[in-house]
Parts: structure tokens; C-alpha cells; sequence
């Protein structure tokens, strides 16, 4: 597979980015299951796999994190001036930041509850007794940090969007 070039995002780095983004739309669509008590289509049919989508997203977020650290030096330099390419990488910092910290208060929720945890079907944790400072402290982050990665996507999208139809600078098109 190919690595990152100042030209173009490699073949795994486009891959773990879109893969992420339709796992992360999908979670999003967990917001359907607050409309009469999940009872429709949205929530009969894809929240049921919440749980097993957000470990999912762990999974795939851990190793986009070391990909993108092992291909830094193969980006184009930042936008001038510099403090942008600051608030660019402080930006995607604190997308993976809440990437692995949503799926991680989740499974806080879930074992800090006692209900165990089931990944597609496999129990990979057994229900037993709470442990209340893990529930509290899933329970406490999960939501907040679920509305402020939407926001940060919502801004991420903003950002490639006007890289693309106001800067003419290319950056959409690596990754795409």
C-alpha cells in the first residue's frame, strides 16, 4: 500500500479515513433512537449495532493514529501563516482524540453498569457488578464528547470545503 506523498494521501491512510467517516455517520445515526423510543426503521435496524460499531471504531482509530504519526514528514508544508497550520493540526489532534475517547466511555458505560461487553455477537467481556466510578465516568463524558465530535466533523467538513472551493489548494483532493 502506498504511504503519503506531499501530493497524496496513500491507499491505507483514504481507506482508515472513510472507513472511520462511515462508522462514525452511522454512530450518528444513533440520534433517531431519541425519536419515539427507537421505535422505526433507524432504530430497529442499525442502532442495535452501536455497541460493536464504536469498538470498531477503535479498532481502526488506534492504528490511523500510528499511520498518520509514521507518515508526517510526507505531508506538503502547513498553510501560511503558521498559527494556521497550528489550529489545523491541533484540529485533527482533537478529532482522534475524541474518536478514541467516545468508543472508550462507551465501553466505560457498558462494563461500569455491569452489562458486560459484546462485540458482534462475541462476548468479550462478562456482565458482573458495577463499578460505579467507570459508569460515572463514561456516562459523565460520553454524551458531551458525542456532540463536540459532531461539531469538530462538522467543522472538518467545513474546512476541506473551503480548502477546496476558496483556497484551490488541493487538500480535498488528496484525500480523495
Amino acid at each position: 500500500m502506498k504511504s503519503d506523498t506531499p501530493q497524496r494521501y496513500g491507499t491505507l491512510s483514504r481507506l482508515f479515513h472513510w472507513a472511520i467517516a462511515v462508522l462514525v455517520f452511522w454512530q450518528a445515526l444513533k440520534i433517531f433512537d431519541r425519536i419515539d423510543d427507537g421505535e422505526h426503521w433507524v432504530g430497529q435496524t442499525l442502532v442495535p449495532w452501536h455497541i460493536s460499531i464504536g469498538v470498531l471504531v477503535l479498532l481502526l482509530v488506534v492504528p490511523r493514529i500510528a499511520w498518520a504519526l509514521r507518515n508526517q514528514g510526507n505531508r506538503p508544508p502547513g498553510p501560511q501563516p503558521a498559527w494556521l497550520g497550528f489550529l489545523a493540526k491541533a484540529g485533527h489532534v482533537a478529532l482522534y482524540a475524541a474518536l478514541v475517547l467516545m468508543p472508550v466511555t462507551g465501553i466505560s458505560i457498558m462494563i461500569g453498569n455491569g452489562y458486560g461487553l459484546a462485540v458482534f455477537g462475541m462476548e468479550l467481556v462478562a456482565g458482573g457488578g458495577e463499578i460505579p466510578w467507570l459508569a460515572t465516568f463514561g456516562g459523565t463524558l460520553h454524551s458531551p464528547v458525542a456532540w463536540l465530535l459532531l461539531a469538530m466533523i462538522a467543522g472538518h467538513v467545513v474546512m476541506a470545503l473551503w480548502h477546496h472551493f476558496v483556497r484551490r489548494d488541493g487538500v480535498l483532493r488528496r484525500m480523495l
